[in-house]
């Protein structure tokens, strides 16, 4: 290294000038700002019956993903599809497994992550959350908050995460609005702010004022049902048409409402509401379109882009260099004649290109994300490269488990994957044992996508499966994609045990505490203990009396 000694100062070594970056960085960098800038990726909470699938389909179609509700726009064919893409889904008439959609609306690019919204189904859902920048509250206006929404609710408020409130079915009777902001309110303790209000002619819901934009939104009733986007008057509330259009007594309403909730509303704050302090209201019908496309473009105002997730070695900045992401889901049989297996992956940083090798953090080994696909619901596009935001489906033959981290240069781990204890049992039971061999294997290929657990009792004869799950309705599932997806049919009988607990401790003390009394002990795939009690008292007498042995709600 060279020095210079003109001077004493000068005489000090001098060190290399940091290497500018390429112009090929600098560019790549401008890029991947502007795609972080444009993408929302949001979940949609609700009670079941409160009309998100509806929702969802009106979604794609002002996105332009489809051209009538109900028909997906395919690359060679028009299939009739929604989110609920398991015939067991179309059959019942509920969404039973997360979806991943993603549309573009002018210039933004959505990741709608279509959740379940039977009550059984909580464990798929949170973890779908988990992957979520936003969430989109839905209510019934008849009914406001329910129970499935209070516990959506309550996932969202721990993570801040920002919630946009839409009250659905407006073209219905239903409470007061005031009545219903004030219900949100006092029952979730966050504040409300109506970002769009209803406008009602002889009781008859015909559009929507904005009161950030000051701008009406009267909407034309149309003969196909709403299958095809609502025609819409946009004009300056004081415009003497929106007067003529609403008539006197709809008009002196709409006034006096604005009225009292600019004296006594909350005042609109955009930061309170990235902080998951303030929710915007908007109201609308989904069924007729009414109100759906004022909510869709002030949500993709107000929503945050893809932010920053914390993992064990801090917070991962989405326009950081490097690929980084996490597993929240994985699905198998997407496509049953090709048994495949889905991992959907949530890009956290840098950038995915096709092809891309990523540490496999939890094994410690390089892995090629191949194959990798974007979805709507069951349609699949190949991709070459996606951005911070972004869900993507990488095709998988068993390596990859919910919560795994992919990508980084380190140990690291990112936070907040919940894991939840099983908490209704059965015991597995095949149809034909001469297809013991499928049965297994799709048993264990189920419960690898992590809406189910097995474990095994010991018994005379062998091991016996037992299937744990957080949902009732979790045992009917799978009875039905073994039957149709692995050709293993087969019956669940119901257990009274439950209350699951690990057991971790002295060999000895764990072998004397598992066979206790009301107790029925069994072992997960690892061989670890797990002790299920008769009732809650016994679960209460054990943690009470049994301190030669730590107790764990899930696996340790």
């Amino acid at each position: 290294m060279s020095t210079i000694v003109d001077s004493p100062e000068s005489a000090l070594p001098v060190a290399p000038a940091a290497a500018a970056p390429s112009s090929n960085a600098v560019a790549l960098a401008s890029r991947r700002a502007r795609e972080i800038a444009k993408r929302r990726t949001f979940a949609i909470i609700s009670h079941p019956d409160a009309g998100k699938t509806t929702l969802t389909e009106k979604l794609l179609l002002y996105g332009g993903a489809i051209h009538l509700a109900g028909s997906v726009k395919a690359r060679r064919a028009t299939r009739h599809a929604t989110s609920d893409w398991m015939k067991l889904e179309q059959e019942r008439g509920i969404s039973v497994t997360s979806s991943v959609l993603q549309f573009e609306y002018e210039g933004f690019q959505l990741n709608l992550l279509d959740t379940p919204g039977h009550e059984d189904f909580s464990e798929d859902t949170y973890r779908t959350l988990v992957a979520a920048d936003s969430a989109v509250m839905l209510l019934d206006n008849r009914k406001g908050v329910e129970e499935r929404t209070r516990q959506l609710f309550e996932v969202c408020k721990r993570r801040r995460t920002p919630i946009f409130t839409l009250v659905n079915k407006c073209d219905r009777h239903g409470e007061d609005p005031l009545k219903l902001i004030q219900d949100v309110e006092a029952d979730l303790g966050i504040d409300c702010f109506a970002a769009t209000w209803p406008i009602f002619t002889d009781d008859v819901f015909v559009g929507v004022y904005d009161r950030r934009h000051r701008r009406v939104h009267m909407f034309e009733r149309s003969d196909d049902r709403g299958a095809s986007r609502a025609g819409v008057v946009d004009a300056d509330i004081q415009d003497p048409r929106i007067h003529e259009l609403v008539g006197d007594a709809a008009y002196a309403r709409l006034t006096a409402d604005i009225q009292l909730l600019d004296a006594a509303g909350h005042a609109f704050d955009h930061q309170r509401v990235l902080d998951g302090t303030l929710t915007p209201v908007f109201f609308g019908s989904a069924l007729t379109n009414f109100g759906v496309e004022p909510f869709l473009r002030e949500f993709l105002e107000l929503a945050p882009p893809p932010g920053p997730r914390t993992a064990t070695t801090g917070e991962i900045m989405p326009d950081q260099n490097g690929f980084t992401g996490f597993v929240f889901k994985i699905q198998a049989n997407m496509d049953p004649k090709h048994r495949d297996r889905v991992a959907f992956v949530r890009i956290v940083s840098g950038e995915f290109t096709a092809g891309l090798s990523v540490l496999h953090q939890r094994t410690g080994k390089q892995l090629r994300l191949a194959a990798p696909q974007q979805f709507m619901a069951r349609e699949r596009v190949g991709i070459e490269e996606a951005w911070p935001g972004d869900v993507i489906g990488i095709m998988d033959r068993g390596t990859l488990r919910i919560g795994d981290t992919l990508g980084g240069d380190g140990t690291m781990e990112f936070q907040g994957i919940p894991r939840f204890p099983p908490e209704h049992f059965a015991r597995a039971i095949p149809a034909d044992p001469l297809k013991r061999k499928q049965f297994d294997s799709g048993l264990r290929q189920l419960t690898e996508e992590g809406a189910a657990q097995v474990f095994f009792a010991e018994t005379s004869t062998g091991s016996q499966p037992i299937v744990g799950a957080v949902g009732q309705l979790q045992f009917d599932v799978m009875a039905f994609r073994l039957e149709h997806e692995y050709a293993a049919p087969c019956k669940f009988e119901k257990m009274t045990y439950r209350f699951p607990r690990w057991l971790t401790g002295p060999k000895a003390e764990v072998e004397r505490v598992a066979n206790g009394q009301s107790r029925m002990r069994l072992f997960d795939h690892k061989g670890n203990t797990v002790v299920l009690f008769s009732d809650a008292w016994a679960l209460r007498r054990a943690l009470q009396h049994e301190d030669t042995v730590t107790f764990h709600e899930t696996q340790p």
